[in-house]
């Protein structure tokens, strides 16, 4: 088998950011109960290991023991929620991804301006809810181009676009050219909503997909970008699988053992997990693991400034808890030893 590991893959800075806010609190606060609203990301083994280390997952904010702590996960909370916690005097730790707390700016100061804001997106996905929040009655969700009749437009000269950060880049291109047909003076945000780590991860599988018999993407299935990464592959040419870890991998899918198979990872799935897979393929089937840089992610957010508070206050420096995050290496103890080359691809 010739593997192709897509490079980049996996966490994105947003992803590591909340993950280790949560992290630092269980270490910063041994046996102290610790709540998060919606799971932190979008990974059921990220959130399996939190909950394996007592942290409590809430879907509403008043499940929370007044007083306590609660972290918002990575993707988001409307001003509501915030409320909410305010009054239940929650201390509330904000892991939103400031990719999204950009869309979240864009919708308050458009809505201030008096714009009608059309926003791109799943309507059932919690950043979209939480975007929504912001500005409730100037926000309209447009899911599909089937949308667009059903919008209740004031001012066709008086819109704005925005969009979820975790679209595939050419489904939200079809909407985007179907809005601006209808409505041909509406403002785009002042750069692309969707994020950095999104489009390249959807950039490898477009370039390398081409190349092979399948597309593997660890991922799972409530997480947007991942889903994004195998419909992406499909229509490319080439059929795309999700998994959420090697158990669900069907060896049938392999008829030969020499196929040429693409690897890669939504935003919220951990390396172990892929690497996990790469053994296992190689173990059953031989081969080998071929590296291929489409883009050189070099990205940090910094942790939430509670968190920093919370920390100076247990006599620690925040400082010294800081990870730069960039692209995931293979290594021979997480991948094993099988036979490697380094290969680019744009």
């Amino acid at each position: 088998m010739r593997i192709l590991l897509a490079n980049p893959r996996g966490f994105c800075a947003g992803v590591h950011m909340a993950i280790d806010v949560v992290d630092q609190l269980l270490d910063l606060l041994p046996g102290e109960p610790i709540y998060v609203f919606h799971e932190i990301v979008h990974n059921k083994h990220v959130v399996e290991r939190f909950r394996e280390r007592d942290v409590t997952f809430v879907e509403d904010v008043n499940e929370a023991p007044e007083g306590s702590i609660i972290v918002f996960s990575a993707h988001g909370v409307s001003p509501a929620v915030r409320e909410i916690a305010r009054a239940r005097r929650l201390t509330s730790i904000d892991a939103t991804c400031p990719l999204v707390t950009k869309v979240h700016a864009e919708a308050i100061r458009y809505a201030r301006q008096g714009y009608q804001i059309l926003l791109i997106g799943h309507v059932n996905h919690q950043e979209v809810a939480g975007t929504r929040g912001e500005a409730p009655d100037a926000i309209q969700v447009v899911e599909t181009t089937a949308d667009i009749p059903k919008l209740f437009i004031k001012d066709a000269d008086k819109l704005v676009y925005l969009t979820q950060t975790t679209l595939s880049t050419d489904d939200a291109e079809v909407i985007i050219s179907a809005l601006q047909e209808v409505f041909p003076n509406i403002k785009a945000p002042p750069s692309s909503d969707i994020c950095y780590a999104t489009t390249n991860r959807q950039r490898a599988v477009r370039q390398i997909a081409p190349e092979c018999d399948l597309v593997l993407v660890v991922g799972s299935k409530n997480s947007s970008n991942s889903l994004r990464l195998t419909e992406l592959s499909e229509s490319e040419g080439t059929p795309g699988k999700l998994v959420d870890d090697v158990s669900e991998v069907d060896h049938s899918w392999f008829p030969t053992g020499e196929e040429t198979v693409l690897v890669t990872a939504g935003a919220s799935a951990p390396e172990y997990l892929v690497a996990e897979l790469c053994r296992t393929l190689l173990d059953r089937h031989g081969g080998t693991i071929e590296l291929r840089d489409v883009v050189h992610e070099d990205t940090y957010f910094d942790m939430p400034k509670t968190l920093k508070v919370m920390m100076r206050a247990k006599g620690m420096d925040p400082k010294e808890r800081q990870i730069r995050i960039t692209s995931p290496v293979v290594t021979a103890e997480l991948y094993g030893a099988a036979p490697l080359t380094i290969g680019a691809s744009g």
